[in-house]
């Protein structure tokens, strides 16, 4: 069995945000959100991180991160590009929103070649996930074995704006049974809520509800399945948004898991979440990076 290993996706374009988010300095010495993940990862155990980005920030990426961390991990790169579409499919006039996660994933044919943990280039974490990950993903599994690190929704939030998350729903042996989509969660004065009307209605969400941050733990053979799956949601989707619709990761486990495919062990992280949906965010992030580095949990700089 090959060791377990990272992967980050970083392709996204930032829309919210208004620029390339995964480049942003929060550290002292430079370091991006995604230095102190993959630094996580490498002392929980990871030593290969395959990066997913784009071809337009393929050069700037590779010297400014991708530079750093290849002299203490392998390094391996997957370029997600919409034109990267199964046979007898074309790029619809105008698009320019990449695929989606699944997509991105099955970008990494060939190269995604052992058990593997799915993280955003723009969401900190914490540590103790990376070490329950690796743990997971390195015991012997069935191609059908999956798991998921779950967060508290209060520890996910911003004050800034809304963000979309998934919301879970587990079994009594801790195994996922579904997640639901709130594509727009925000706080307000007695606690958390989420809309489906754009405002129109409300409804509260209980802030210890356990969420999706987009971070898994998969079998290899994930990548093919993902690449043999998306047909069918270009066939479902192209006519009705061409120029928006997403192949999305946790869709796909979600309709896997319905037809009884697959399970979903949910590991559960007590840590905060950080991350830079909106600029307004960046100030928040900085400061507990810093504090962080003077509590000795990070050495500064990251990368010597």
């Amino acid at each position: 069995m090959n060791k377990p290993i990272l992967v980050v996706m970083a392709a996204g374009m930032g829309s919210r945000y208004g620029g390339l988010k995964q480049m942003d300095p929060v550290g002292k010495n430079g370091e991006v959100i995604l230095d102190y993940s993959v630094f996580d990862a490498r002392r929980a155990g990871f030593e290969t991180v395959v990066f997913i980005i784009k071809h337009a920030i393929e050069a700037e990426f590779k010297a400014r991160v991708g530079s750093r961390i290849e002299k203490y991990m392998e390094v391996r790169y997957v370029l997600q590009e919409l034109a990267d579409l199964p046979e007898g499919y074309a790029v619809p006039e105008d698009r320019v929103k990449p695929w989606g996660t699944g997509q991105a994933i099955a970008a990494g044919r060939g190269v995604i070649d052992a058990p593997f943990a799915v993280i955003n280039a723009d969401d900190y974490y914490g540590v103790d996930c990376f070490r329950q990950l690796y743990a997971y993903l390195s015991q012997p599994r069935s191609a059908q074995e999956y798991c998921m690190v779950g967060y508290l929704l209060k520890n996910t939030v911003t004050e800034n704006g809304s963000v979309a998350r998934g919301i879970c729903a587990m079994d009594d042996k801790g195994c996922l049974t579904e997640i639901h989509e709130r594509t727009r969660i925000e706080t307000y004065a007695d606690g958390i809520r989420f809309t489906e009307d754009d405002g129109a209605s409300w409804t509260p969400l209980d802030p210890d509800t356990l969420v999706s941050m987009n971070m898994w733990g998969f079998q290899p053979e994930l990548v093919d399945v993902l690449w043999k799956g998306f047909p069918a949601f270009l066939n479902e989707t192209l006519p009705v948004n061409p120029l928006k619709g997403e192949y999305l990761l946790p869709q796909v486990v979600g309709e896997m898991l319905d037809r009884g495919e697959v399970t979903v062990q949910v590991l559960s992280s007590a840590d905060k979440w950080y991350g830079v949906t909106y600029q307004e965010d960046k100030a928040t992030v900085v400061e507990a990076m810093a504090a962080k580095a003077e509590s000795g949990l990070y050495p500064s700089p990251l990368w010597p």
